[in-house]
């Protein structure tokens, strides 16, 4: 496999000659920029590697083909650079997460020729093994399923969402599709979304605590939450949306059977920190309610990650608004009580990607900035867990 690479220049923030070494790791802001004036990098998610150093997954932008190649970065505890890669054009359309077994870390992406979906397996330092093959085509969104992989795809030629249940080594143990619906109106917003020329779809999938799998996907003309057995091939319970102008944006499995849920319709955002949802029933988002976030952009992204501050769990939930910031909301998981917030970026526009817990029990934000209000960069916050506590406590 053939991999470019080029040095980087790093803008950093919150750091000074006499600084304090732990705290140096503890809080800062990064911004990566390189003199690749024509280059645009899009973050998808990032994890902590053991030596206490992150990696991040992201896509960038290729010449010869319509959907986005592959980029790696590793840096240090600091948030200092280390290493990238620029991956072959042979292989474009990574997805997130960035999923973590065994020691090694995985994605999902597919081939440029032939769209066949790829499982790529790579080391804490970002080093690549060879692809493995999976079939199929435009894989959209994955998850871990204890030692396995979860992998939903859109399959074109017989216009189906595809829920498969994948080992590491690329062993499909199960797989189900359930059909989009005929014609071509309901197919084209999915491959919009794929090529990036059309919105950004909520691609979602898990497992819930009854053994159920999800997946938030095209069923049935609709963008729907759609419940499987992965038994049946008819769903157990589905949330519908408005076509592909509502529904479902992010959902997390809590305790005690609710979720942690966002949903949009038609521009307006809201948020479910403490919902109950039938996954055997029929019913529509539009029915969920929720707390509306005018503040929001349109259709916003979402990220939600659990953390647990002393007794309290809490549901952060990441996004991006209007002042072209990204904001970060805390809700009690107990009681889907608001507790507080906290605001990201200054100057240049910022855009969400990824929100994970750190080593160090504070939390990391990875997303996009524009340099020079054109540039599309990777950014990283890291916050302390002192700071995480301020904000959410």
């Amino acid at each position: 496999m053939r991999v470019l690479l080029f040095l980087i220049i790093i803008i950093v923030g919150a750091c000074s000659n006499n600084s304090d070494p732990v705290a140096d790791k503890s809080n800062f802001t990064r911004i990566y920029d390189n003199d690749k004036f024509n280059a645009s990098y899009y973050p998808i998610d990032m994890r902590q590697t053991p030596d206490g150093g992150y990696l991040i997954l992201g896509k960038r932008r290729i010449k010869d083909s319509n959907f986005s190649g592959i980029y790696i970065m590793k840096v240090d505890e600091f948030g200092g650079f280390i290493s990238e890669q620029e991956i072959d054009d042979g292989l474009v359309n990574p997805i997130g997460p960035l999923l973590e077994s065994g020691g090694s870390y995985f994605f999902f992406c597919m081939t440029s020729i032939g769209l066949q979906s790829q499982l790529i397996t790579m080391d804490a330092d970002g080093i690549l093994n060879d692809p493995i093959n999976l079939g199929g085509s435009y894989p959209a969104a994955a998850s871990t399923d204890g030692s396995n992989f979860l992998l939903l795809s859109y399959d074109n030629l017989n216009k189906k969402s595809i829920l498969s249940v994948i080992t590491p080594t690329g062993s499909i143990t199960k797989s189900m599709g359930f059909g989009i619906g005929a014609g071509d109106a309901v197919e084209e917003p999915i491959i919009n979304h794929f090529l990036g020329t059309g919105n950004e779809i909520p691609f979602l999938v898990g497992k819930i605590s009854s053994g159920s799998y999800y997946f938030n996907g095209f069923y049935n003309y609709t963008l729907s939450l759609v419940f499987t057995d992965l038994v049946k091939d008819e769903p157990q319970g589905i949330i519908q949306g408005q076509q592909n102008d509502g529904g479902i944006s992010q959902v997390v499995p809590l305790d005690g059977g609710k979720f942690a849920l966002s949903r949009f319709n038609f521009g307006d955002n809201y948020f479910l920190p403490n919902a109950i949802l039938d996954p055997t029933g029929i019913s529509s988002s539009t029915d969920l309610g929720g707390n509306p976030l005018p503040e929001l952009v349109v259709n916003a992204p979402v990220k939600i990650l659990r953390i647990t501050l002393g007794a309290r769990k809490i549901a952060v939930y990441g996004s991006d608004t209007h002042s072209s910031q990204i904001a970060l909301f805390g809700y009690d998981e107990s009681n889907g009580e608001f507790i507080g917030s906290r605001y990201l970026g200054f100057s240049n526009p910022f855009k969400i990607a990824s929100i994970v817990s750190t080593l160090d029990g504070g939390i990391a934000v990875c997303g996009t900035t524009y340099v020079a209000g054109r540039f599309p960069r990777i950014c990283f916050f890291k916050l302390s867990q002192e700071e995480v506590t301020k904000s959410f406590q």
